[in-house]
């Protein structure tokens, strides 16, 4: 109901729905969940989304020989680039490049001040071709939307232009404010849940994930 509600609110939500996702992001919300655990659902979350991040990227065709015969294929017309913003972002872009070998990979340090909530911005290294490429942006989750939105911000004065974001668990407070600051920017999420408590977490949410795939909690 929820989802519904808000994808008519915002049309650049769009929430993946498979029956693979629901049940491996069951496993990584129940905090009986490891770490190896843990980090085997996202991997296998993040490869089953890249799909449909990536359903409407560019092609052109391109002539090749089988061992029978000629025959006209496809490529992409467009280099993809996956910004994960870390460090949380770091676990879904490497199982992310096992279904986009070619893709290159740019880089958000972020962190959250725990008093005011705001990001802090500690790297940011991107590949040359930032602004020919398909750009995605990866962080599982999208809370208050400051991180994202300042990431966001940050890449399109490098000079992307085609930028998508990518999470696992979203909620309310956080598509708005992307939407608001970002409308031209496509939100992908596997789920959109109730809200933020007074710590600024997504309930009810999965805890912290890059916490509990690196296993520093």
């Amino acid at each position: 109901m929820l989802a519904a509600m808000v994808t008519q609110k915002f049309a650049t939500v769009h929430v993946i729905e498979h029956p693979l996702i629901r049940a491996r992001l069951t496993r990584l919300r129940s905090n009986a969940t490891g770490t190896a655990e843990f980090r085997a659902n996202l991997h296998q979350i993040a490869k089953l989304m890249i799909f449909d991040v990536l359903r409407d990227c560019a092609t052109r065709e391109t002539a090749v020989e089988t061992p029978v015969s000629m025959t006209v294929g496809a490529e992409l017309m467009r280099p993809v680039i996956l910004v994960p913003i870390l460090r949380a972002g770091l676990g879904m872009v490497h199982s992310m490049l096992e279904i986009v070998p070619e893709a290159q990979v740019g880089m958000v340090g972020m962190q959250r001040n725990e008093t005011t909530f705001e990001p802090e911005t500690y790297y940011n290294r991107m590949p040359s071709s930032l602004g020919e490429a398909d750009v995605v942006i990866v962080d599982p989750m999208l809370a208050t939307g400051n991180s994202v939105v300042c990431a966001a911000t940050a890449l399109k004065s490098q000079g992307a232009q085609r930028l998508r974001f990518l999470n696992l668990v979203s909620c309310p407070e956080g598509i708005q404010h992307m939407a608001k600051a970002h409308p031209d920017i496509r939100i992908f999420t596997a789920a959109i849940d109730d809200g933020l408590n007074d710590q600024a977490y997504i309930v009810p949410g999965l805890g912290d994930a890059g916490d509990r795939y690196f296993g520093t909690t």
